[in-house]
């Protein structure tokens, strides 16, 4: 009997101590990266105009691609679901190049791309932005750059399969040439919730505009699981402040990508599903905008189609489904429509989303 408590003992000690270890692990691999980051910008090919004109319709898309492993039928484990990474690379290669072939039938002037995996276990360690730049640009050229999110230590969940470590970023791309771009560290959580929530950051593109003024072209994913409900507004309040700025200095702005929040208030009511009972896409804070600086929610009362669903399940039409994603503008920015691209979540839990714009003289 002594012996059998013995090694209980061992066995139990052994366990705390590895537990021990990779909590340690895990808060000493915690690193933020650089806030005020000059990136590179890589170039495409050669571009036709230098200026982004005033008056011409223009065309703007956002596509979350979900780290290329979300299938209608795929589930995520932080979602409810049963897995943590994509099933193989063929899938991954079908997912990207899938979601792309959506963005590039809009023939976008401007292209903007998040959850861009360049190395990762959840991603089977593909190059996720060698995959979207070959598919974007095979029919036009942009510039473009990449902006990293974040580099996560490696997570130990679920047991059986582990999220593991995970290197992510968002994508901008512009058919009018990229003079500069910055990486700005947006507000994250604090305390233990941060190894969750991690590094977070939107990139901020500069373009030509007429009269020596600047198109200045905002890309972001912000906050999903938080303990906090007040980060991922805070992020977006440092992104309106930011264009607000810029909108003061007599420049253009656009910004779009991942709120993680509901834009239409209510978005269940509105495409008649069912809400979910922990329903993590709360209404967006429309006191954040006014007259200056404006939401666009992208929406088609003819053809009702939702940007984002629940990856609890399976999806079926009739499942829960919220718009979370969409754009910003500066009040010199007229919008001519804006709409959800309806790929039936076949290649991501996102539909990519687009909006056509003009500059005003």
């Amino acid at each position: 009997m002594k012996k059998v408590l013995k090694w209980i003992g061992i066995i139990l000690g052994v366990i705390i101590v590895v537990a021990a270890g990779y909590i340690a692990y895990v808060f000493l691999s915690f690193d933020r990266i650089e806030d005020d980051q000059t990136l590179t910008v890589r170039h495409g090919g050669k571009l036709e105009e230098k200026t982004v004109p005033a008056g011409k319709e223009l065309t703007i898309t956002s596509s979350n691609i979900g780290f290329g492993a979300y299938s209608d039928d795929y589930t995520f484990f932080m979602d409810g679901g049963k897995e943590s990474r994509a099933r193989s690379v063929g899938a991954i290669e079908e997912n990207i190049a899938g979601s792309m072939d959506a963005v590039g039938n809009m023939t976008p002037d401007f292209a903007l791309v998040q959850e861009v995996d360049i190395g990762g276990t959840r991603s089977l360690h593909v190059n996720e932005r060698e995959l979207v730049t070959s598919a974007l640009s095979y029919n036009r050229s942009y510039d473009y750059i990449f902006a990293q999110n974040y580099d996560s230590p490696y997570l130990m969940y679920p047991v059986t399969k582990p999220h593991g470590a995970n290197k992510s970023g968002i994508m901008t791309f512009s058919a009018y040439p990229i003079n500069s771009a910055i990486r700005r560290q947006l507000p994250i959580e604090t305390g233990i919730s941060k190894v969750l929530d991690l590094d977070r950051c939107y990139s901020k593109v500069r373009v030509n505009a007429p009269n020596g003024k600047k198109f200045v072209l905002y890309n972001f994913h912000f906050s999903a699981y938080t303990a906090n409900p007040e980060t991922a507004e805070n992020q977006l309040k440092m992104v309106v402040e930011d264009m607000r700025n810029e909108y003061e200095a007599g420049n253009y702005c656009v910004a779009g990508g991942d709120f993680n929040a509901d834009l239409l208030g209510d978005s269940p009511k509105i495409f008649g599903t069912p809400t979910l009972d922990d329903n993590w896409a709360k209404p967006i804070n429309m006191k954040l905008f006014d007259d200056e600086i404006i939401l666009e929610a992208p929406f088609d009362e003819t053809a009702m189609v939702a940007s984002c669903r629940n990856s609890d399940k399976p999806y079926e039409k009739g499942d829960f489904v919220v718009t979370i994603d969409g754009f910003i503008r500066s009040a010199n920015v007229e919008v001519v429509n804006s709409a959800v691209i309806d790929t039936g979540f076949q290649y991501s839990d996102h539909n990519p989303v687009v909006m056509r714009f003009k500059l005003t003289e």
